[in-house]
């Protein structure tokens, strides 16, 4: 549970550092590209970021190129939920749309959290201690697995 509760934290940590991040960059870049391909260019960039920081400090595993294939499906998902919850909270709870952002954002956090520890923690465990796991693919002879 207190390893847990450190992936929230330190994954709350990240999502800050990523938001700074892709905003400078777009803020970079904007004054020579339209703005879209700013966004989408900071966007990008931001997101390996994010999954750099998530393997080695939020989670504390290797990173994979599978891994680095698969975290845009965390990206997704947030905007999915979040895009779905400013329509509800707009639409149908007639919430201010200059608040519904922020609560919409707030209630996919935890959908990402929970995907991206499951695409980057090996086996959908959580990992202890402060070094990362070795990892081992099925059928390795080291493996733990059963």
């Amino acid at each position: 549970m207190k390893e847990q509760l450190g992936q929230i934290f330190r994954f709350g940590l990240v999502g800050a550092v990523n938001t700074g991040t892709f905003f400078g960059i777009y803020l970079l870049l904007h004054p020579w590209m339209p703005y879209f391909l700013a966004y989408t260019l900071a966007f990008l960039l931001a997101m390996v970021g994010s999954f750099f920081m998530n393997t080695y400090f939020t989670y504390r595993t290797r990173p994979t190129w599978k891994k680095f294939f698969l975290f845009p499906l965390t990206n997704v998902t947030n905007y999915v939920i979040q895009s779905a919850g400013l329509y509800a909270l707009v639409t149908w709870a007639g919430m201010d749309t200059r608040i519904a952002p922020l609560v919409a954002a707030v209630v996919a956090i935890p959908f990402t959290f929970l995907l991206s520890r499951k695409i980057l923690v090996p086996g959908g465990r959580k990992r202890t201690g402060d070094a990362p796991a070795p990892e081992r693919e099925p059928g390795d002879p080291r493996s733990s697995r059963v």
